[in-house]
């Protein structure tokens, strides 16, 4: 049975961290390594936060001008755009945005990737997919709104969903891994990856 040592080049960065049972927590305590016998199947080793002493580089932006007019009327421009990506793809981009219930319908053109609205539940979702950094995705276009609907106070948030491989943002870096109890020479190998959670962007 395969006994593992997981050590990290920077276990500083690690905040509110919860472990998988087979994880020796007192040897983490002591000596920030992981010492575990992996379960049988998939699992999740840890969980954890990065400390807020430490900056994160949002690896992605969004240019955004939504505008609506009481005139029955609005426009909407948006660019999505890499940022501090190490030369990583961008990829599985989705912006969502809850557009207000005056709005009836949107009329727009993206210049990749597909859009749609949904008149019930008034969400606008744009699949952009891969962000090909030669010509940056852009969604322009009109939106239609109530005849007599009371003024729109405030724009809507932007909720942004995303992956990169072989990038992980939080900085964090694995140092080695080690295996003991088996005679095998085993492959090893780190696979990055980062993934948008809870994103939003206010405007």
């Amino acid at each position: 049975m395969p006994d593992l040592t997981l050590s990290f080049m920077n276990p500083r960065l690690f905040d509110d961290v919860s472990f998988h049972p087979c994880v020796r927590f007192k040897r983490w305590e002591s000596e920030r390594i992981l010492s575990f016998i992996p379960p049988d199947g998939n699992f999740r080793l840890m969980s954890y936060h990065i400390g807020s002493q430490n900056i994160v580089a949002i690896p992605i932006y969004v240019r955004h001008n939504i505008s609506f007019r009481e005139a029955g009327g609005g426009r909407l421009d948006i660019t999505v755009g890499p940022k501090q990506t190490i030369g990583r793809t961008v990829e599985s981009v989705i912006i969502e945005i809850p557009m207000p219930k005056a709005v009836l319908n949107c009329s727009l053109t993206p210049n990749q990737g597909k859009y749609s609205f949904d008149p019930v539940s008034k969400v606008l979702m744009w699949d952009i997919g891969r962000i090909d950094t030669a010509k940056l995705p852009s969604l322009r276009g009109t939106i239609s709104l109530q005849s007599g609907a009371a003024a729109v106070e405030s724009n809507p948030a932007i909720n942004v969903q995303f992956t990169i491989s072989q990038l992980a943002v939080s900085g964090l870096k694995v140092n080695r891994l080690d295996m003991y109890g088996e005679k095998y020479k085993p492959f090893k190998g780190v696979k990055y990856i980062t993934k948008a959670g809870r994103f939003q962007i206010r405007m």
